[in-house]
Order: C-alpha cells, then sequence, then structure tokens
C-alpha cells in the first residue's frame, strides 16, 4: 500500500513549503508580509490525510495538486495520434485534467534537500487512455529571495499528449476576498469558450473589455463576473503580478509556458480548509500556467506532442517580495 508523506522546507526568512507525495500538491505556502510574521497564501485542506478522504477525493477541486497527463478540457472524449484515436474518460464528452490523473496518484520521493523536494510518478500505457509509459519528475524548490520554483519534466516512449501544471490557489490575505487583490498580466490576447468552457478555436483581443488586465487594477472591477478563461501570455518572461495592499505581499509569476489559466473559486464544497475564510464573499484564485486546452484536437492552435525518448521541461517560477 502506498504511503502518506509530507515534506517540508524553509529558508532563514521564514518562508516555508509543505509539499504532500499524494498528487505531488502543494499543500501550504507561508511568506513574509509587511508585518514582521508570515502569512499562509496557498489555500489548503487542514490535514494531509483530508486529500485521501470524502468529500475530496471525490470531487474536481485540484487544491495544489500537480496535473496530467493533460492539464485543462478535452472535448469528445478522444484524441488522435498519428491518425489512431484514443478514447478517454469524459463527462457529457468533457475530459478534465487527465481524468483520473496526476492529482490522485501516489508519488515517489526521489530526492530531498534543505531546499528542494523532488519527486517522480510513472504513467503506464493507456493510463486514463493516454499512450506510451510517461516518466514525470516535479521539483519544488524555495530560495533566500523568497521565490518558489515548480518545475516538470517529462519522458515518453511512444507520441503522446502532455500539458503538465501545478494547480494552487492563491490569497494573499490569507482570509479576506481576493476580490480586492491588484492583478496585472502580460496578456492582450483570451480564449473564447462556450457554455461548457471549452475553447471555440476563435482567439479573442482583450483590450478595453473585462478580461484586460495590462494595466494593474482590482480583480473585482466593473463588470467583473469571474475567471475561469485561458490568457495567451506574451513573450517577455514576467507574465502577471498578484498583490495584496493589506498583507503588503506582491507575487511575481514568471514562466516558460504559453498560457495562464485564471480561475476564481469561493466554493469549498464542504472541505475543512486549513485557511478560515471569514466571510461568504471571500475567494480564491488560481494562476495555472500551460499550453493551451484541447489542442489533441484543435488543429487551430499548434498541435504538440513530445516524440519517443523526449524530454520536456516546464517551469514555474513566483517571486514573493
Amino acid at each position: 500500500m502506498d504511503k502518506l508523506e509530507v515534506f517540508v522546507i524553509k529558508n532563514t526568512n521564514g518562508m516555508e513549503l509543505e509539499v504532500s507525495n499524494f498528487g505531488a500538491t502543494l499543500m501550504s505556502l507561508k511568506v513574509p508580509n509587511k508585518n514582521n510574521s508570515v502569512t499562509s497564501v496557498v489555500v489548503g485542506l487542514e490535514r494531509a490525510e483530508d486529500y485521501l478522504s470524502p468529500p475530496y477525493i471525490d470531487i474536481p477541486l485540484f487544491l495544489g495538486s500537480s496535473i496530467g497527463r493533460y492539464a485543462g478540457r478535452i472535448s469528445n472524449g478522444k484524441f488522435q495520434v498519428e491518425g489512431k484515436s484514443y478514447p478517454i474518460k469524459h463527462d457529457n464528452g468533457v475530459h478534465l485534467h487527465g481524468g483520473n490523473g496526476f492529482d490522485k496518484k501516489f508519488w515517489n520521493l526521489k530526492k530531498r534537500t534543505p531546499e528542494s523536494i523532488l519527486l517522480t510518478y510513472v504513467s503506464t500505457h493507456l493510463e486514463e487512455g493516454y499512450p506510451g509509459e510517461l516518466e514525470v519528475e516535479a521539483l519544488f524548490e524555495i530560495t533566500e529571495n523568497n521565490c518558489l520554483i515548480v518545475s516538470y519534466s517529462a519522458t515518453t516512449d511512444a507520441p503522446t499528449p502532455v500539458n503538465l501544471t501545478c494547480h494552487p490557489y492563491f490569497n494573499l490575505n490569507a482570509t479576506a476576498s481576493v476580490l480586492e487583490h491588484e492583478l496585472w498580466m502580460n496578456s492582450n490576447q483570451h480564449l473564447e469558450v462556450d457554455e461548457q468552457l471549452l475553447p471555440t478555436g476563435k482567439i479573442k483581443d482583450s483590450k478595453n473589455t473585462v478580461f484586460d488586465y495590462t494595466k494593474k487594477s482590482k480583480i473585482n472591477k466593473d463588470n467583473f463576473v469571474g475567471f475561469d478563461d485561458t490568457f495567451i501570455l506574451n513573450k517577455e518572461h514576467l507574465k502577471a503580478t498578484l498583490s495584496s495592499n493589506e498583507t503588503g505581499i506582491a507575487m511575481n509569476v514568471y514562466c516558460s509556458q504559453p498560457a495562464m489559466e485564471c480561475i476564481l473559486q469561493k466554493n469549498s464544497q464542504n472541505c475543512h480548509l486549513k485557511i478560515r475564510l471569514n466571510s461568504q464573499n471571500s475567494q480564491r484564485f488560481a494562476l495555472n500556467l500551460k499550453i493551451f486546452p484541447m489542442l489533441p484536437i484543435m488543429i487551430i492552435f499548434q498541435i504538440l506532442y513530445f516524440s519517443q525518448m523526449k524530454c520536456i521541461v516546464i517551469k514555474l517560477f513566483l517571486n514573493f517580495q
């Protein structure tokens, strides 16, 4: 039977990271604030055991989880690789985050240092319908500059679609709503979606719309109705900044991916959270860095597959100030 383990790493400034081997999950992240104390900025469950138990194990919350094989949505319940069709698990035609994916698997500890944790997982051929055996590594690091670095690498023995990401929800206030957080995004375009949140294939300009965060502003600006949207990132290295005036914490986001999904979520679906949100209007905000959703079936976007034994490296760099 797989054994649940939790690993903790710290720096000398008080920054502290907790990672579970179940789902390679980022359970907790504490960072220094303007009051010379620390704030827990990642929303997680009270205990590591809660991730394995109802209600969480039965619902798609993905709190801090590593997502694979394919982050995002794929429609029609199948995809093709080199002319062959592969059926995949779906709900009303929508395959989400790899089905029974990497977030629900035990990962193995490969290496641990005072500053880093390296976890591995092997996805077997046709697991959740995906061809090829995929060997994945997830590396979590913190630095003395108060940076969190999450890196994924993978190799496969057959062509297969892969889209890996980390799925943490942030609240830089810890308890108050994120709607008063200020957000800037290095993005001028977003993907149009249908009623199932599946991309239609159209790329929309964000300028002068509710999706325009090229000027730093509160998340809850005029006509804002929520987030579950994918933004196309510009080429500059800094992709986004999220900040809280209440705690003085600013999070700068750097990554190697072309797209960022923003999700605003309120309902914890009866799960017991470690951060006690103190009002019904409290929210949590996710920034998921990845390639575009539905790449395996939509030819309007550049289709990316990993050839035999090719290695992919995905890096997310968060700098807290």
